[in-house]
């Protein structure tokens, strides 16, 4: 609580106001003045002007000027004594009428908003009826335009590095996204102007946004993706704070979030001031004059209005003066109501504590059976008896010290007792006589009013037969409350037989006064029907409830007053003395219909005190006026000081002499409450939007509470009350503040529950303004939901504030209904809706339109003046259809309500949505289909414009192959068509060439090889060093292809032709990028697939027919003789149909039921194929062998050259050495043989196809062997042929085993016949040769092997 001289300075302040300009010099120094003993004003007639100034002086502004005005210069007077000069003396005085008529409304509002905030103040000082609520959400700090510029920049330098938070790439994305996306956006500036954005906004969009990518993220062992969410939202945290320190912001917020939940009074009279814009010192003066620190005023002044509000309840029902209501009957409710409600704050006073309180914390009173709510009317029923009124008093005793023990000896013991008439008895410590001093306390408690407290000394006694201890003296007090709390001496009453008759103790008797004891102290009294002899006596006034006070008198000893005289509807006043009454100086009364009751004090000041008691509990409305004061007021400027005015008489003075005194006086019945009431609520609601808090219209719990304590404690019809909040948080929501729809809901589902009669606050009257505001406000209210329906994107940006949305859906459904009780039609709410939704699908591609030029002319400010090309335009386009896929993911990820929450109510927002985003898809179709109307023909950069589209469009439940994606298949589906012909013609064209030219050579290094092959002009994939020729074909160009997977093993392998391969590629690519287009249409997607596989299937039988014909005249072409050595464009066309194997079953096979339907008929194609190329193959390897035999067949016996050939070399190897016969033959089909498996083995690529060949090589070499040796059955083979076969036979069963083939194939039964013959040869040659084989044998050995290594 304000100390009653609390500010130093505001004293200091106030006393040089009063002053004036007189020297105060002759106070001392550092003495303090007394304001009491200050001038009243410099003199005379200047009282009003220096009152004024003085105010203006110290923070009166305005109104210093005014009051100044008022009582110096009049208007249109000269001060100086020289006209100045003016060019219109007419035009200067409307200049200084205006200028008045400025200062007068000035000086007007200043008293209206003191009136109030003296209303307010009393509401705070002594709450009766509301409390602070404890409930309410709490309101998040909201972000300024310096912070979110801050926050940016602290965002900015994370992305640059410039942080020492460490992060991934996955995080920077994120933050970069939130970065373009959020931070940089218009609508969080715009949300941030409106003071609706706070720190735990764009924390949420954070959240909210990063949840989306977490999830999609791959899943890693030991890391959960919650624990990389809970990661990354600290180090948004980190980058949000910066370099802040987190325990302060955190004591930081711990501070605010106090202050926002519950305000002591001195805060909540520090908030009104600045909301009414009150000075201190005025806060000061008006705390003072009105006492609110004490709590018997408070309640004293809650009683008198409230019985001047029954009473004007009374006046209006005798005078017929009743708000126009919307019918007749309602007047008599009014008045009932009235003062229902006044019962109502009766009851509630009632219940109050009877305690210094005021507190916030309301205890109920135990009440007695007399402590009922009192009828005004009926007096009888509360009649009060003795037993009713009961005060307990603490009484605390110290005896100091005693003085004048002359006649003891030194070393005596003495000791006292003390003792309460009636209470038991206490005794101090032992002392001796020369220092009888003591200290000691004795605490007791009596129910007198005036008790009798015994002290009494003794002295023990040296007698043996003594057997009491002597007294030496006693004192007998009687205090009261009033009397001094520090220790005296009083003289002690001695006994008969002590010597010392002088001796006196020192004693300190302290009284406290109970809480219901508001005044006691010696009146001389008479009345009628009490006290009816004129005699003083003790008198104490007792509340006995908040209501009921009394006048007791009591005599000494006795706990239940004497008389009593209940003060129900008397009236007290100051009165002038009164003739024939001996004893008593200062007179008042206490006045009663028959019945007067004469008092008087001995001085004035205790007067003054008296009667300020019983004003208080009298709750008479005339307030008396102390004689002096009246005095006072009548001289002319006197400085008399009166030192016998109690300290609030000073400060009620000093109040007036301010010209707060009309402000405190005032009655309160006399004042129009609903518009002060409008008032303060506005200024209120303003002072709240403009604090640090995102509170979105709500009020703080302070202010809730004092707001609740006015319109209980002055009658403020609740809807009033609403319907004002309502006209004020819609102007805020009109000019662009952001307001919670959920506190808009509330206020007017109270106004339409009162206008329709249902009582939401027990007030049934309604009146024709009410009734006829409220519809005023209703229609408001409709066209700001509306606007902010079809604006919702930029009244609610990013789903902030959370579930503003819904509840403005809410609202506005029950904006539409027609009462309270009949719900409006579904179809209707949909169809006000859908028209909102139109009219927002055109705001938002408009503005959306804008941005995207707008972001066009700041990347081309250049290129001013320059035509806009189609590619340009297409280029602009694609960037517009990011643009709005951008905002339709947007519309769905933060304001599509999902049904969980919305309930059947809101079940059709997401048909309407998807209305919407077809509506605005279908603005953006208009430009889509200008930019491709002005497209060359035969062009194809259009096609990202379709991915872009349809790849978000078919992912998307609502919109797959709605009107819009409908719409674009059909604007495509030519160009996909005309594009395949074309690709088709192409490939085609690019095949009968490319096998033209084939050299058949395989393909090793795209990089080396590619350029010499016929390609097609593609936009290809990023290959490094992969240089892209143009044909002669006038093909159009081909869109992006992602590389065929497996074009990998082209690096290193060796493939098959570069017609093949580029074939190949071609068509998966074909197929990659049809199938990447993902077309919608289900039908018309299996068409596309179904002709790309067909023409795949056509394409790679024209490859392998072609393949399989060079094939047979690259055979042709070859030697037939040992010479021959397998080329390698044979390998090549083997491995192009190895290739042309692997790609059909990925180019020609269906995933549906026709899987087989191509990919059958192509393999059964390719197997063929290769089965005739192994036989040419190995037919070509037969036809050598046979010449190798027909060599050999020269040496058969019989012939001439046999002979000749066998004489010649027995001839010559007498002389010289003659070479093995035949051995070259044999070498050369070996190393033919060797040589063409390793080449076959290393260049052909699929396994399979060398085993076949190998096989069926084999064996058709072993028959042809066998076929010869069968035909010289009956001849016995030369010496030559047998070493010749021999050494071929082996050496092919070896090479072929090296090679793989099964034993079962080699160990055949024509190798066993042709390996039995030659044995049977090779032993009749032994025989009759005699060694003439040399060392060729059928049989394996070791040196054999040797020589064949």
């Amino acid at each position: 609580m304000l100390d009653p001289s609390s500010s130093e300075e505001e004293s200091d302040e106030i006393l040089e106001e009063e002053s004036g300009k007189e020297a105060l010099g002759s106070a001392a120094p550092g003495a303090r003045l007394s304001p009491s003993r200050t001038s009243e004003g410099s003199a005379g007639g200047a009282g009003l002007g220096g009152a004024g100034a003085a105010a203006g002086a110290g923070g009166g502004g305005g109104a210093g000027a005014a009051g100044g005005a008022a009582g110096g210069l009049q208007p249109g007077s000269r001060a100086g004594g020289g006209r100045p000069s003016s060019p219109s003396p007419s035009v200067v005085s409307e200049k200084e009428k205006e200028e008045l008529e400025r200062l007068q409304k000035e000086e007007e509002e200043r008293k209206k908003r003191l009136q109030l905030y003296v209303f307010v103040m009393r509401c705070i000082a002594y709450p009766f009826n509301a409390k602070q609520p404890t409930d309410m959400a709490r309101r998040q700090q909201k972000i300024s335009k310096q912070q979110l510029q801050t926050v940016k920049d602290r965002f900015q330098a994370f992305l640059n590095g410039e942080t020492q938070i460490v992060a991934d790439e996955a995080f920077m994305n994120a933050v970069q996204s939130y970065y373009e996306v959020f931070l940089k956006s218009d609508r969080v500036a715009r949300m941030v102007q409106s003071g609706g954005c706070s720190a735990n906004d764009s924390r949420e969009v954070f959240k909210k946004h990063i949840e989306k990518r977490v999830r999609s993220l791959p899943e890693i062992d030991g890391l959960s993706k919650e624990t990389v969410l809970s990661s990354w939202m600290a180090k948004f945290d980190a980058i949000y704070r910066g370099e802040e320190d987190p325990r302060k912001q955190q004591a930081r917020m711990t501070a605010s979030a106090a202050s926002e939940l519950i305000l002591s009074k001195e805060q909540l009279y520090e908030m009104f001031q600045n909301i009414l814009g009150i000075k201190k010192f005025e806060h000061q003066l008006l705390y003072n004059a009105c006492q609110l620190d004490n709590p018997d005023e408070q309640a004293a002044q809650i009683r008198r209005e409230l019985d001047g509000r029954l009473q004007m309840a009374d006046q209006i029902a005798r005078e017929r003066k009743f708000p126009k209501f919307v019918s007749k009957e309602m007047e008599n409710m009014y008045i009932e109501e009235l003062k229902s409600s006044v019962n109502l704050l009766m009851a509630n006073l009632e219940s109050m504590p009877v305690s210094k309180g005021g507190e916030f914390k309301l205890q109920k009173l135990k009440r007695s059976h007399n402590a009922s709510i009192i009828d005004m009317g009926e007096e009888s029923e509360n009649q009060l008896s003795k037993s009713d009124v009961v005060l307990s008093f603490s009484l605390e005793v110290v005896i100091m010290e005693v003085q004048g023990l002359k006649s003891l000896a030194p070393n005596r013991i003495v000791y006292c007792t003390m003792e309460v008439e009636g209470g038991e008895k206490l005794q101090t410590d032992q002392a001796e006589a020369s220092k009888p001093t003591w200290g000691t306390q004795g605490d007791f408690s009596t129910t007198h009013a005036l008790p009798a407290v015994k002290v009494k000394l003794f002295t023990e006694s040296t007698g043996v037969l003594a057997l009491e201890d002597k007294e030496l003296g006693r004192v007998i007090l009687h205090p009261t409350p009033n009397s001094p709390k520090q220790s005296e001496w009083h003289k002690m009453t001695v006994s008969k037989n002590c010597p010392d008759q002088d001796l006196k103790i020192k004693l300190a008797v302290r009284m406290d006064k109970p809480q219901n004891m508001k005044h006691s102290g010696y009146l001389w009294a008479i009345g009628k029907n009490v006290w009816k002899r004129w005699k003083k006596r003790f008198f104490v006034l007792v509340q006995v409830s908040q209501y009921t006070f009394a006048m007791c008198s009591y005599r000494e000893k006795k706990a239940e007053p004497q008389e009593l005289l209940q003060l129900d509807g008397y009236t007290v006043d100051y009165t002038d003395p009164q003739p024939g009454l001996e004893g008593g100086r200062a007179f008042f009364n206490a006045v009663k219909e028959g019945d007067t009751v004469i008092f008087a004090s001995d001085d004035e000041q205790d007067r003054i005190l008296w009667v300020q008691a019983m004003y208080r509990a009298t709750g008479q409305s005339h307030k008396p006026v102390p004689p002096t004061q009246v005095q006072k007021l009548n001289a002319k400027g006197g400085n008399v000081p009166q030192l016998d005015a109690p300290i609030s008489q000073f400060y009620a003075d000093r109040a007036q002499k301010h010209g707060m005194d009309e402000f405190i006086s005032s009655n309160p019945c006399n004042f129009d409450h609903a518009s002060l009431f409008e008032m303060v609520q506005r200024l209120t609601l303003d002072h709240r939007l403009n604090d640090s808090y995102s509170c979105l219209g709500w009020f703080s719990p302070g202010q809730v509470f004092v707001l609740d304590e006015y319109c209980a404690r002055n009658g403020v019809r609740g809807c009033h009350r609403h319907l004002c909040y309502l006209r004020d948080l819609l102007e805020r929501a009109e000019n662009g503040a952001m307001i919670d729809p959920t506190l808009l809901h509330y206020s007017f589902a109270f106004c339409a529950s009162h206008v329709h009669g249902n009582r939401p606050d027990g007030i049934g009257t309604v009146t024709v303004e009410e009734k006829e505001r409220f519809e005023e406000i209703k229609e408001r209210l409709r066209v700001l939901l509306e606007n902010q329906i079809t604006h919702f994107r930029y009244c609610f940006p990013f789903g902030r504030p959370e579930g503003a949305l819904k509840a403005t859906l809410s609202l506005l459904e029950r904006v539409l209904m027609k009462d309270i009780v009949t719900p409006v039609p579904q179809e209707e709410v949909k169809t006000v809706i859908r028209k909102c939704l139109e009219q927002a699908a055109l705001v938002n591609y408009s503005r959306l339109s804008e941005y995207a030029k707008i972001e066009e002319n700041q990347k081309d400010a250049e290129n001013v003046g320059r035509l806009i090309t189609p590619a340009k335009k297409l280029e602009d386009t694609i960037r517009l259809a990011e643009l709005v896929i951008e905002v339709l993911q947007q519309n769905e990820e933060h304001h599509a309500e999902p049904h969980v929450d919305k309930g059947e109510a809101f079940a059709w927002w997401s048909d309407l949505m998807v209305e919407h985003a077809e509506t605005f898809l279908s603005l953006f179709a208009v430009d889509m289909d200008a930019a491709l109307e002005v497209q060359p023909p035969d062009t194809w950069d259009s096609f990202p414009l379709f991915q872009l589209l349809n790849d978000f469009l078919r992912t998307d439940y609502n919109l797959c192959n709605g009107k819009f994606h409908k719409h674009l298949q059909d604007l495509f589906a030519p160009l996909v068509v005309r594009y395949v012909d074309l690709m088709e013609s192409s490939i085609a064209q690019s095949i009968h060439r490319g096998f033209e030219r084939e050299s058949w050579e395989p393909v090793k290094s795209l990089t080396s090889n590619l350029p010499n092959v016929n390609l097609p002009n593609v936009n290809l994939p990023k290959v490094p060093n992969l240089p892209v020729p143009n044909i002669p074909l006038g093909i159009p160009q081909m869109p992006t292809f992602s590389a065929p997977s497996w074009m990998a093993a082209i690096y290193d392998a060796d493939n098959g032709s570069g017609t093949s391969e580029d074939l190949f590629w071609k068509l998966d690519a074909l197929q990659t990028f049809i199938r990447d287009l993902h077309w919608p249409e289900e039908e018309f997607g299996k068409h596309l697939e179904q002709r790309l596989k067909l023409m795949a299937s056509d394409m790679i039988e024209s490859c392998v027919k072609r393949t399989r014909i060079a094939f047979e005249v690259k055979l042709q072409k070859t030697s037939r003789s040992t010479d021959f050595r397998v080329p390698q464009s044979i390998c090549t066309m083997f491995n192009v149909m190895v290739d042309a194997k692997a790609q059909s079953t990925k180019l020609c096979s269906m995933e549906m039921g026709q899987e087989h339907q191509y990919h059958s008929k192509i393999d059964e194609l390719i197997e063929e194929t290769v089965k005739e190329m192994i036989t040419l193959l190995v037919a070509k390897f037969v036809t050598i062998l046979e010449g190798v035999l027909a060599k050999l067949s020269r040496y058969d016996e019989g012939t001439l050259f046999s002979s000749f050939l066998s004489f010649t070399v027995k001839a010559a190897s007498k002389y010289v050495d003659v070479p093995k016969p035949g051995m070259d033959v044999a070498d050369a089909y070996v190393t033919f043989v060797r040589h063409s498996q390793d080449v076959l083995r290393d260049k052909v690529n699929e396994e399979m196809y060398i085993e076949r060949l190998f096989d069926q090589w084999y064996n058709s070499s072993m028959n042809v062997i066998c076929t010869w040796l069968t035909d010289r059955m009956d001849l016995q083979l030369h010496i030559y042929q047998l070493k010749t076969l021999i050494r071929m036979v082996k050496k092919t069963y070896r090479d072929f085993r090296l090679q793989g083939v099964l034993d079962s194939t080699l160990n055949s039964k024509t190798y066993e016949t042709i390996r039995n013959r030659l044995t049977v040869e090779e032993a009749t040659a032994s025989v009759s040769e005699g060694g003439g084989l040399q060392g060729i044998s059928m049989k394996d050995s070791d040196e054999e092997d040797e020589e064949d290594d």
